[in-house]
C-alpha cells in the first residue's frame, strides 16, 4: 500500500491526474491476486499491475477514458474463444477489473492513513462509482474485513482492504532469526528481532531485520504490539525467554505464534506456561515445533519451513502437497 501511496502523492504533487485499476474478482488460474492494482496518471506513467502484462495496454486505453470523463467501470478478461488472445489470458485464467479515478480529497486521506501505518477499506460501488474510505475503528464491518486481511465484493460494493505489509516478529537474536528474516524481505514483510542479550541482538548480525530491539521479551512485544497482520516466532531456546515471550504473544492478536524446539522441550514448555497462568485453550494456539515438514535440516531450510507455515496459517491453509489440494492454488486476496 505505501508504494502505491507515494506513487500517488508524487502524481498529485505535480498536478497529474491519476485513474486506478484494480482486481476485483478472479476465476481459475488468474495472473494476479484480488487487489492488484494499476496506477495510470494523465501524463502516461504507470505503476503496478493487474495481469502481468496480458491486458495492461487495453486497461491503459480505460484509464486515460476514465480521465477525460467517462465514468468508472468494471472490465471482464478472459479466454472465451480463439480470438481472446487478441486482449486476453493466455493462463486460461479469467479476471474483473475495476477503472476508476478517485476523489482528490479521498487520496489526500489515504496518503494520511498510509503514512500512519493503519488499515483501511476502500469501498467501491460498482453502480455508480461512489467511493468511501473507512479507516480501522471507525466500522465494525470494517474492522472484520481488515482482520480477514481480504479484499472482495460484497453485493454491488467492492471492499478493498489496505494497509502496511504483514509484520514478522522474532524473539531470540540466534542464526535462524536472521535466516527467517531474510526470507520475509523477500515477500515484502517488516521484519522485528529483539533479544536482552545485547551481544547477541546487533544489526551486524541481523542485517535484514528492519528493526533490532535489546528488550525483555515482555518489554518488546509491549513496544511491538502484536497485531491481527503479525507472526510471532520464538527462537531462545531457554524458559527465561521462552515462557515470558509465548505467554504475552498469546494475549496479543498476532495471527500465528509459534515455537521452536523439539517435542519433547513443547511438552515442557506447555507445562511451565501452565504453571505460569496461560490457559490451555491458549495454548493450542502455539506452532510447536514450528514449521511445516519438510525435511528441514539446515539453517536456511528451517527458516523456509517456519515461514511456509506462518503463510499458510495467515490463508487457512494446511500447507499441504497442491497437487492433492482441492482449494484454490492462489489464495483470494
Amino acid at each position: 500500500m505505501r508504494e502505491l501511496v507515494d506513487e500517488l502523492a508524487r502524481a498529485r504533487a505535480r498536478g497529474d491526474g491519476v485513474a486506478l485499476a484494480t482486481v476485483i474478482a478472479t476465476r481459475r488460474s488468474a495472473p494476479r491476486p484480488i487487489g492488484s492494482k494499476l496506477l495510470v496518471t494523465r501524463s502516461g506513467e504507470l505503476y503496478g499491475s493487474v495481469s502481468g502484462g496480458c491486458v495492461e495496454a487495453d486497461v491503459y486505453e480505460a484509464c486515460q477514458g476514465v480521465l477525460a470523463g467517462d465514468g468508472s467501470r468494471v472490465l471482464s478478461y478472459g479466454i472465451s474463444d480463439d480470438e481472446a488472445f487478441e486482449v486476453g489470458l493466455p493462463c486460461g485464467g479469467e479476471i474483473d477489473v475495476l477503472v476508476s479515478a478517485p476523489d482528490p480529497q479521498l487520496l489526500a486521506r489515504l496518503e494520511d492513513v498510509a503514512r500512519d501505518g493503519r488499515h483501511a477499506v476502500l469501498f467501491t460501488n460498482l453502480e455508480n462509482g461512489e467511493q468511501r474510505l473507512v479507516v480501522e475503528g471507525e466500522d465494525a464491518g470494517a474492522d472484520e474485513l481488515i482482520r480477514g486481511a481480504r479484499s472482495q465484493v460484497v453485493g454491488s460494493t467492492f471492499a478493498d482492504v489496505l494497509g502496511p505489509p504483514p509484520r514478522l516478529f522474532v524473539y531470540g537474536a540466534v542464526d535462524t532469526a536472521e535466516a527467517v528474516c531474510k526470507a520475509a524481505k523477500g515477500l515484502g514483510w517488516r521484519t522485528i528481532v529483539a533479544d536482552a542479550r545485547a551481544k547477541f541482538a546487533t544489526k551486524e548480525r541481523l542485517p535484514s531485520a528492519d528493526e533490532v530491539l535489546v528488550e525483555w521479551p515482555e518489554e518488546a512485544l509491549a513496544r511491538v504490539a502484536p497485531d491481527h497482520a503479525t507472526a510471532v516466532v520464538v527462537l531462545t531456546h531457554d524458559d527465561k525467554f521462552d515462557v515470558p515471550a509465548l505467554r504475552a504473544a498469546l494475549r496479543s492478536e498476532a495471527f500465528y505464534v509459534g515455537a521452536l524446539g523439539s517435542r519433547r522441550n513443547q511438552e515442557r514448555r506447555r507445562e511451565r506456561l501452565l504453571e505460569a497462568g496461560v490457559a490451555e485453550e491458549a495454548l493450542d494456539r502455539i506452532h510447536g515445533p514450528a514449521g511445516l515438514d519438510l525435511g528441514a535440516a539446515t539453517t536456511g531450510e528451517t527458516a523456509l519451513s517456519i515461514l511456509a507455515e506462518i503463510v499458510a496459517t495467515r490463508f487457512g491453509r494446511t500447507g499441504g502437497a497442491l497437487r492433492e489440494s482441492r482449494q484454490r492454488i492462489h489464495a483470494e486476496v
